[in-house]
């Protein structure tokens, strides 16, 4: 995975600030990043798009992850004047890229964890 889909200087300063904590950070990074993706496959309305978007880009910029964040921001600020073909295409490249990225945040947590 290149620096364009994660800033691991982020995740070094996260780990360091965080501590011991950072391990829980991370696994509620991807079970609350799972929780988004529901959210926005099953939303019936651009208002709540909006929302779970402008949520999952703050908690995606905050761990670093670049691309997620964009497609947030993206969604976020497009979700009321995207046909729906392409808010689906949008959601479909956040899942993606989560899909993407998931590995290594897990990977991550494993590495972290047998430091502790």
């Amino acid at each position: 995975m290149d620096d364009t889909h994660v800033d691991r200087s982020a995740l070094s300063a996260l780990r360091e600030v965080m501590e011991e904590g950072y391990p829980d950070l991370l696994d509620i990074f991807l079970a609350d990043s799972e929780e988004r993706l529901k959210v926005l496959r099953a939303a019936d309305s651009a208002a709540r798009l909006a929302e779970t978007a402008h949520s999952f880009k703050g908690s995606s910029s905050n761990m670093g992850a670049l691309r997620l964040t964009e497609l947030c921001r993206q969604l976020e600020h497009e979700a009321a004047s995207l046909p729906c073909a392409a808010v689906q295409e949008l959601v479909g490249k956040i899942d993606r890229e989560f899909a993407n990225i998931r590995p290594l945040y897990e990977a991550e947590r494993k590495r972290c964890s047998a430091k502790i």
